[in-house]
C-alpha cells in the first residue's frame, strides 16, 4: 500500500486518519505544528509523541523531501535560485527574493507548463505532471531552511500554470495559511495566470484577499495569440469580463503584468491601446523587461520599457517596471530545468 503524503493533509484530513487507526484526535495538532510550524520532516523527532505511535506514522505516512540538484547564488542582489530534484526525479525551479522589506519566494506549481507562451523558457523542456500541496510547500519550508530565513511573502510564478493545477494550489493556499501552522496571511501572496477565465471565476468566490495577477502582454487579439496560445481559447475580452468579475467579489486590485518585448507589443500605439482596454478597471501594471531565453529570439531595451511606463502614466494608467533581480544566475523560469532534462 502507497504511503500518505502528510504534508498535503490539512488539519481535519489529519484528524480523520488518525482517528481511523484509534488515536486521539489532539494528536494531529501536535504533529501538525511539528510539520508546519516547527518544520521537522522526521517522524522520529517529534519528541513529545510516543515511541509507538511514531513508529505507525512511519509506517502509514511519508514526508516527501525535495533535493538541492543546483543552487547559484547572484553576486548583483543575493538572489538565490534553487533547482530542486523531485523524489520520482524531475526537476522544478525555486527563487529566492531579498527586498528591504525581507524576503519573497517565487515557487513552481507544475513540472513544466502546457501554456506554451513564446517568450518563457517554462514550456520548452515539455509538461510532465502537477505538483502536490506538499511539493510547492516543500520549496518554502525547505529554502528557509538552507538560507537561514523566514519569507514574507510567496509568489506562484514559477515554472508551471498555477490555475492549471487548481485544486492542489487552492489546497497550498489552505496549508500555508492555516492559523494552527504557518499562519501567513494570503494578502502577501501573488497568484500569477495567464487567463484560464472559468478558473478566475472560480478564485472570485473564494474571496481569498490573494494579489491575482494577469499575465497580458499585449492588448491586442491576434497578437497576443501569437505568443500566448492561451488567448485563442479566452481571448481578451473574455479575460478583462472575469477580472472585472474577480475585482467585483473580491475588492481587490488586479495587477496586470506586460513583458515589453522589442518589435513585438512595445510601441507607441501599443501602450495606448493597453491604456485604452485598461481604463476604469482597479489595475496596476508591471511592466517586465523580457528574459533572454537562448530557443527565442526575444529582447528589450531598458530604456524602451521606462518609456512605455511614462506613456501610460501620461494616459492614466499607473505603471512600475519590474526590478530585475537575478540576472547573472538566469533567475527567471524555466532555464535551469530545462538544461537539466538536456543533461
Amino acid at each position: 500500500m502507497d504511503k500518505i503524503d502528510i504534508l498535503s493533509l490539512d488539519l481535519s484530513e489529519l484528524e480523520t486518519a488518525l482517528a481511523e487507526i484509534g488515536e486521539k484526535r489532539f494528536r494531529a495538532k501536535q504533529i501538525f505544528q511539528w510539520l508546519h510550524v516547527k518544520r521537522v520532516f522526521d517522524f522520529d523527532k517529534m519528541t513529545d509523541i510516543s515511541i509507538q505511535l511514531r513508529q505507525r506514522l512511519n509506517e502509514i505516512f511519508c514526508i516527501n523531501g525535495l533535493f538541492v540538484q543546483k543552487r547559484l547564488e547572484s553576486s548583483m542582489d543575493n538572489t538565490v535560485k534553487y533547482l530542486y530534484r523531485l523524489p520520482d526525479g524531475n526537476f522544478v525551479e525555486t527563487v529566492l527574493m531579498e527586498y528591504s522589506y525581507g524576503y519573497s519566494i517565487c515557487v513552481s506549481t507544475q513540472v513544466g507548463c502546457k501554456m506554451g507562451c513564446r517568450f518563457c523558457a517554462s514550456a520548452i523542456a515539455g509538461y510532465v505532471r502537477d505538483l502536490a500541496p506538499s511539493e510547492i510547500l516543500m520549496q518554502i519550508y525547505q529554502t528557509e531552511q538552507d538560507a537561514g530565513i523566514r519569507v514574507s511573502g510567496v509568489v506562484l510564478m514559477g515554472i508551471g500554470e498555477p490555475l492549471d493545477n487548481y485544486d492542489n494550489v487552492m489546497k497550498f493556499l489552505e496549508l500555508i495559511s492555516h492559523k494552527s501552522g504557518n499562519d501567513m496571511s494570503l494578502r502577501h501572496l501573488s497568484l500569477s495566470t495567464c487567463g484560464i477565465v472559468p478558473k478566475i471565476y472560480d478564485l472570485a468566490e473564494k474571496k481569498l484577499q490573494l494579489t491575482l495577477c494577469i499575465s497580458l502582454h499585449s492588448a491586442d487579439n491576434d497578437r497576443r495569440s501569437e505568443i500566448m496560445p492561451v488567448n485563442r481559447t479566452y481571448n481578451i475580452s473574455e479575460l478583462l469580463k472575469a477580472c472585472r468579475y474577480y475585482i467585483e467579489r473580491t475588492g481587490r486590485r488586479i495587477t496586470f503584468e506586460y513583458a515589453v518585448i522589442d518589435g513585438v507589443n512595445s510601441s507607441d500605439s501599443d501602450a495606448d491601446r493597453l491604456a485604452d482596454l485598461l481604463r476604469g478597471i482597479n489595475c496596476h501594471v508591471n511592466l517586465i523587461p523580457v528574459n533572454k531565453v537562448k530557443e527565442r529570439n526575444y529582447s528589450t531595451a531598458r530604456s524602451g520599457v521606462a518609456d512605455f511606463a511614462k506613456r501610460l502614466g501620461k494616459r492614466g494608467i499607473n505603471a512600475t517596471v519590474r526590478r530585475t533581480l537575478g540576472s547573472d544566475i538566469e533567475a527567471a523560469c524555466g532555464q535551469l530545468r530545462r538544461d537539466a532534462e538536456k543533461s
